[in-house]
């Protein structure tokens, strides 16, 4: 299991970079504001040290949080943003989308679950939550400030009312809280 485990995390190594430069060739350091392209590049390192090191303790917490974020991503991408508006064709199958949307998060989670060995404690569960909340909290700071307009629309502050945004990101917490917590579980 452990070859297949590599293995895994190696083709996730490929498509993650076949991805971001695609992305960083789109749109250079703004791909930094992107849960979606901060999910990917952890993604990136955490399957890197997976086929490098194994499965110890501290690798296992980045293929947490990994898992944990590219489930959020492909989650909130096919549950949020298309259900919105967003072209399902556009954010699945063309560009970075068919890497960052569908392929890196369905491998990698699929190796997480179904063939990786992790090292876990249920204190790692806390990591992706943490992040995640982190990671928000600067976007809806930057958004309020109008220094970015989303990216998503549920970081829009000054587009919604703050209801809205606290019911957004209570549901966000929600969501990212037990995918980290059955992840942590399963893992």
């Amino acid at each position: 299991m452990l070859l297949a485990a590599r293995i895994a995390n190696i083709v996730v190594v490929i498509l993650e970079v076949i991805g971001l430069g695609i992305s960083v060739s789109a749109r250079k350091a703004e791909i930094f504001v992107y849960y979606t392209q901060l999910s990917n590049i952890a993604a990136l390192i955490a399957s890197l040290a997976f086929a490098i090191f194994g499965p110890v303790l501290w690798v296992g917490a980045l293929r947490l949080l990994a898992a944990a974020a590219l489930t959020m991503t492909f989650l909130v991408t096919t549950c949020v943003l298309i259900p919105m508006g967003a072209s399902a064709k556009d954010l699945l199958l063309r560009g970075n989308g068919l890497y960052h949307h569908v392929l890196c998060p369905l491998i990698s989670v699929a190796s997480f679950v179904a063939v990786e060995s992790n090292v876990m404690s249920p204190w790692m569960a806390a990591i992706p939550i943490a992040l995640t909340l982190i990671y928000g909290f600067i976007m809806l700071a930057l958004n309020a400030k109008e220094v970015c307009d989303g990216p998503y629309p549920f970081f829009r502050v000054n587009h919604q009312s703050t209801l809205a945004t606290v019911v957004w990101m209570a549901v966000l917490t929600a969501f990212i809280s037990a995918i980290s917590i059955l992840m942590c579980w399963i893992g």
